[in-house]
């Protein structure tokens, strides 16, 4: 009986992910590119915890389905790749080297299939194969974060919020970190087995994910084909664009003094240059490399250097709430990464006089 149970609880999210994927691969009116390799990365997910739930369950499993997981597996990484890099509106379309890659996979199982069936050779499969795609999941994984490092740096920045959108590929992409993890690792083995545990933990991650996706009425913009993202897929900014909106940017903080504004929201900036809160975060991030919040305290570290140079007088607590800081310590932490020395030191050498 708590084998059944167990078994149970294990192939609910299997089968709860092949319907959520077979709806939008196969039933969604709406597609976009981002629905469609969500769709295959659930689809993959799905054949890998399907083959090792049934393997666990029925070790005398014919070798065709155990090729069949292994195929998923093979496929989970490019899918988790692409489904970021689309919803990050990088690709508008599916392109030739995203559908050489999958025909890549595809065909290298097929052949191994051919060549070294699992039945008559499964060291093959697992000693060799099974490292070549763990290799390959890793890679795809690493490129996945760094597709996602402005977001990153978001979440650990103070004072700046992530959008839902964001929220949810970090979601998946934590979730596809997790559910290798608890095959791999024996600290999830509690589970009756890595096996088990991979299964149960997927089920968790995907009503977690299923949970976020259904309960906020923006996140259907990211699977729709009308989403803000997919708009602006084409319209990377150009260098020369970029210069001008720069310029542009530059002088209306100067103008109006907004660094000074210690609850200035990147949105609040964004409208005033009459962009979407997306663009200005393209422009920072991509043209500029920098953060919302680094480019704004650049601003508030030159004003505070110029009222030590004019104001001698005037006590540094009292120039970091002036130039827009909102704590002793938040200015003094970001003097110290522009400056490479403190407020303090920096006071001090402006004031020596130069021996004649």
């Amino acid at each position: 009986m708590g084998q059944q149970i167990l078994f149970f609880f294990s192939a609910l999210g299997a089968f709860n992910g092949f319907i959520i994927s077979a709806y939008l691969l196969l039933f969604k009116k709406q597609k976009s590119l981002p629905s469609y390799f969500l769709g295959l990365l659930l689809l993959s997910v799905c054949l890998k915890i399907g083959k090792s739930l049934f393997f666990y369950f029925y070790p005398a499993l014919p070798g065709i389905y155990i090729q069949i997981g292994i195929l998923g597996s093979a496929l989970v990484g490019p899918s988790l790749f692409y489904f970021i890099k689309s919803a990050l509106a990088q690709d508008p379309k599916i392109t030739v080297l995203q559908k050489g890659a999958y025909f890549f996979w595809v065909s290298a199982i097929i052949v191994a299939c051919i060549i070294a069936p699992y039945d008559n050779q499964p060291d093959i499969w697992e000693n060799y194969i099974g490292r070549i795609i763990s290799i390959q999941f890793t890679i795809y994984i690493i490129l996945s974060t760094w597709l996602l490092r402005a977001t990153f740096i978001k979440l650990f920045t103070k004072g700046e919020k992530i959008s839902t959108t964001e929220l949810l590929l970090i979601s998946v992409l934590i979730g596809n970190v997790i559910v290798p993890a608890a095959f791999k690792l024996p600290i999830f083995s509690f589970f009756n087995g890595p096996c088990i545990s991979g299964a149960l933990f997927f089920s968790f991650v995907l009503y977690l994910n299923t949970f976020l996706f259904i309960s906020r009425k923006k996140t259907s913009n990211l699977l729709s084909g009308n989403q803000d993202l997919i708009r602006y897929a084409n319209k990377k900014i150009a260098p020369e664009q970029a210069i001008v909106l720069t310029e542009k940017l530059e002088k209306i903080i100067l103008d109006e003094e907004l660094y000074k504004n210690p609850d200035l929201k990147l949105n609040d900036l964004s409208k005033k240059i009459n962009i979407s809160g997306h663009q200005l975060s393209q422009l920072l991030n991509d043209n500029l490399g920098k953060s919302f919040a680094a480019y704004i305290n650049e601003f508030r570290i030159n004003e505070a250097c110029g009222l030590m140079l004019n104001n001698s007088s005037i006590k540094l607590e009292a120039i970091g709430y002036e130039v827009g800081f909102n704590s002793k310590s938040t200015f003094y932490t970001a003097f110290k990464k522009y400056k490479q020395t403190t407020p303090t030191l920096y006071k001090e050498q402006l004031m020596v006089v130069p021996a004649s």
